[in-house]
C-alpha cells in the first residue's frame, strides 16, 4: 500500500474552510491550478466531490461537511509539529524591513498591514518601487520581500532558488471618468483601441501584456501618458477622456473617492485573471522575523480581500 499524501491533508483542510479554490490556494501558498490538481486527486482518493456549485459559490458534500471539523484538527496539530519555533516578544523587535511594491498593493494592503504590525512599534518597512532586477535584489539582500506579479514573462522565468506566496487572486477591469462623453457601461474591441490609454510602467517602458493581445487582433493603441504611479494615473484618469486596464482591487478599494467609473473590458481582448503573489530568498525562511512579516502580509491580504 502506498503511503499517503500527507499535503493532501493540508489541501483538503484549506478547502473545506473556505470552500474555495482559489481562496483555499492562498492560504497555503499554492497556485490555483495547483490547488484544482489537489481538489482532483481528493476527489478521487475519497470517492466524494467534496465542493459542488450552488449558483455562484461552492458549497461542502454531506461526506464533506462530517470530515471538516476532524480533517481541521488533524492538520493543525501536524503544522504544529512541523512548524519552526515561534517569534517571541515581537512587542520588543527592533528592525527595518525593505519591501518592493507598487502603490497599488499598498493602497489595498497598506492598512490592513500597518494595524498588523503594530504589534511591533519599533518595526519600520521601507517601500520602494518593483525593479526589473527583483530577483538580483533578493538574491543579494539588498531588499527583504518583494510583493507583485509574477506569473506572466519574464517573471514567470524566475530563478527556483527563490520563494513564492500566492497572496490573492486579481482581474482586470478599465476605469473613465463618471461622464466621460462616448463610454458607457461596456467597451467593444474597436473602441478600446481607438481611445487614449494611461498606463503604469512600473518596470520599464510602456506596452506590454495588452498590447500583445491587441496585436493578436491586428490593432494597436495609443498609450497617451505613461506614468509610474497608479494613483496620479486614476488622478488624471478623473480629469480627462483617457482609459485605463487595471486592477479591479484597487478600483473597489477607492470606490467612491474618485469621480471614476468601472468599465468591463472586451471579452474578445481575453484578458486573463492574475495572482498577487510575495518573493523572498530561502535565507530569510527560518528567520523568525521574516517569517512573522510574511505571516503579516498575507494576513493583511486575506482580510482585505474578503471584505
Amino acid at each position: 500500500m502506498k503511503h499517503p499524501d500527507l499535503n493532501l491533508l493540508i489541501a483538503l483542510d484549506a478547502l473545506l474552510q473556505e470552500h474555495s479554490v482559489s481562496r483555499a490556494a492562498a492560504r497555503v501558498g499554492l497556485s490555483t491550478p495547483a490547488m484544482s490538481h489537489a481538489l482532483a486527486r481528493l476527489r478521487d482518493q475519497l470517492g466524494d466531490p467534496l465542493l459542488v456549485r450552488a449558483g455562484q459559490r461552492m458549497v461542502p458534500t454531506p461526506r464533506a461537511a462530517d470530515l471538516q471539523a476532524r480533517v481541521h484538527a488533524l492538520a493543525t496539530e501536524a503544522l504544529g509539529v512541523l512548524a519552526p519555533a515561534p517569534v517571541t516578544e515581537i512587542a520588543k523587535l527592533d528592525r527595518m524591513f525593505r519591501i518592493l511594491s507598487t502603490d497599488q498593493l499598498m493602497t489595498v494592503i497598506g492598512p490592513a498591514l500597518d494595524r498588523k504590525l503594530r504589534a511591533a512599534p519599533n518595526v519600520s518597512l521601507h517601500v520602494m518601487p518593483p525593479q526589473r532586477d527583483d530577483s538580483v535584489q533578493l538574491r543579494d539582500g539588498t531588499i527583504d520581500l518583494s510583493i507583485g506579479v509574477y506569473d506572466y514573462a519574464p517573471y514567470s522565468d524566475l530563478p527556483t532558488d527563490l520563494r513564492i506566496q500566492q497572496l490573492f487572486d486579481d482581474h482586470y477591469v478599465c476605469v473613465v471618468r463618471e461622464d466621460h462623453p462616448t463610454v458607457g457601461s461596456s467597451l467593444t474591441l474597436a473602441q478600446y483601441a481607438e481611445l487614449d490609454h494611461v498606463q503604469v510602467a512600473v518596470r520599464g517602458p510602456p506596452g506590454g501584456y495588452v498590447d500583445d493581445l491587441l496585436a493578436k487582433h491586428g490593432l494597436k493603441r495609443r498609450i497617451a501618458r505613461a506614468l509610474p504611479y497608479f494613483l496620479a494615473a486614476l488622478q488624471l484618469i478623473s480629469e480627462t477622456d483617457y482609459v485605463m486596464t487595471l486592477s479591479v482591487t484597487l478600483v473597489k478599494r477607492l470606490a467612491g473617492k474618485l469621480p471614476i467609473k468601472s468599465v468591463q473590458p472586451p471579452r474578445s481582448l481575453g484578458l486573463e485573471s492574475y495572482q498577487v503573489s510575495q518573493l523572498w530568498h530561502p535565507r530569510n525562511d527560518r528567520d523568525p522575523a521574516h517569517r512573522w512579516l510574511r505571516d503579516s502580509i498575507a494576513e493583511a491580504a486575506r482580510q482585505t480581500i474578503r471584505r
